[in-house]
C-alpha cells in the first residue's frame, strides 16, 4: 500500500507542473491575441481598398495586364501555403495543411503543374516528410509577421506570375492561410489572389448596387497596374499572415485551457485515489495493531492457565 500511495503522489507532483507550464502558455497566448487582433483590423482596411483600387484600374480600362489577365489554359499554378513554426495549437496546422492537399489535388486533377510555397516550420515538415519539393520556404516570424516578412515572401511569387510557363512562371498564385473570424472560430480557407477575376468584381458589385467612378489613369494604366499589383500582392499576403497568426494564438490558448482543465481532473481523480489508498494503508494498519493485541491477550491469558 505504501508503495501505490508513493507512485500516486509523485504523479500528482508530475502533472501539477504540466498544469502550471499549461497555464502560463494559456495566459501568454491571450495576451498575444489582443495585439495580433489589432494588427488585423489594422491591416484589414488597407488592403481591403487597394483590392478596390487594383479593381477600378483593371475593370475601368482595356488593359490587358499579365497578372488581370486570365491564361486560356493555364498550365501551372502557385499556392502558398501557411501554417506556424510552433505546435501546441491543436488542429490549427492540420487544418490548413489538409485545405491546402485538397486545393492541390483539385488543381492537378485539372491538369496543372503545382508550385508549393510555404510559410512555418510545421507546414515545411509536413511535405518533407512526403517528400514534397517546395518552390520556396519561410520561417522565423508566424507569431509576430510584420510588413517586409510579407514583402520577402511577395517577391518570388510575384516573379514567378510575372514570367512565362516556360521559363518556369506560373499562370495563378493561390493563399491558404487561416481565417480569424473569432476567439472560439478560426476557418481554413483558400483563395486566388491572381489573376483577378474580374467578372466575380463586377457581379459583386452589381448585387451591391454599387456604381463605380469614371477613371483618368496617368501615366497610363498599364503603368498604374505595374505598381498597385505587388503593393496588393503584399498587402493580401501582410493580412493573411496576420490572420494566421491570430487564429495560432487562439487555437494554441484554446488547446492550452483544455490541458489544463484536464490536468485539473486528473489531478483530482489520483488525489481520490490516494486518499483511498491511505485509508487503505491506515485500516491495514489498525486491523494489525488488532490483531496484534488480540493475540497478545490470548497469549497472557494461556500463560496465566
Amino acid at each position: 500500500m505504501g508503495a501505490q500511495l508513493r507512485v500516486y503522489k509523485r504523479r500528482i507532483r508530475s502533472v501539477s507542473a504540466t498544469k502550471k507550464i499549461t497555464k502560463a502558455m494559456e495566459m501568454i497566448a491571450a495576451s498575444r491575441i489582443v495585439k495580433a487582433q489589432r494588427k488585423v483590423a489594422a491591416s484589414t482596411p488597407y488592403a481591403t481598398e487597394l483590392t478596390r483600387a487594383v479593381t477600378a484600374v483593371a475593370t475601368g480600362s482595356n488593359t490587358q495586364h499579365p497578372l488581370t489577365t486570365e491564361a486560356e489554359k493555364p498550365v501551372r499554378s502557385a499556392v502558398l501555403v501557411l501554417a506556424s513554426d510552433r505546435g501546441l495549437a491543436g488542429a490549427f496546422n492540420a487544418n490548413a495543411l489538409k485545405q491546402a492537399e485538397q486545393l492541390t489535388a483539385k488543381l492537378e486533377a485539372a491538369g496543372r503543374t503545382v508550385d508549393i510555397y510555404v510559410v512555418g516550420r510545421r507546414g515545411i515538415a509536413h511535405y518533407n516528410f512526403r517528400e514534397r519539393a517546395l518552390a520556396g520556404s519561410w520561417t522565423g516570424f508566424t507569431d509576430e509577421p510584420t510588413y517586409a516578412d510579407a514583402k520577402t515572401v511577395a517577391a518570388p511569387l510575384i516573379e514567378a506570375i510575372e514570367k512565362d510557363t516556360a521559363e518556369g512562371g506560373v499562370d495563378e498564385l493561390h493563399l491558404v492561410y487561416t481565417e480569424f473570424v473569432s476567439m472560439m472560430t478560426q476557418t481554413s480557407r483558400d483563395d486566388r489572389l491572381l489573376p483577378l477575376s474580374l467578372d466575380e468584381v463586377k457581379k459583386e458589385a452589381a448585387q451591391e448596387g454599387e456604381i463605380r467612378p469614371l477613371f483618368d489613369f496617368e501615366p497610363s494604366a498599364e503603368d498604374v497596374l505595374d505598381a498597385l499589383l505587388p503593393r496588393y500582392v503584399e498587402s493580401r499576403i501582410y493580412n493573411a499572415l496576420l490572420q494566421s497568426a491570430a487564429s495560432k494564438h487562439a487555437a494554441t490558448r484554446r488547446a492550452m485551457k483544455s490541458a489544463t482543465d484536464n490536468a485539473g481532473e486528473l489531478i483530482n481523480t489520483l488525489s481520490r485515489l490516494a486518499n483511498q489508498a491511505r485509508q487503505a494503508e491506515i485500516t491495514q494498519e489498525i486491523s494489525e495493531i488488532v490483531g496484534g493485541s488480540s493475540a497478545l491477550a490470548d497469549a497472557n491469558a494461556g500463560s496465566e492457565k
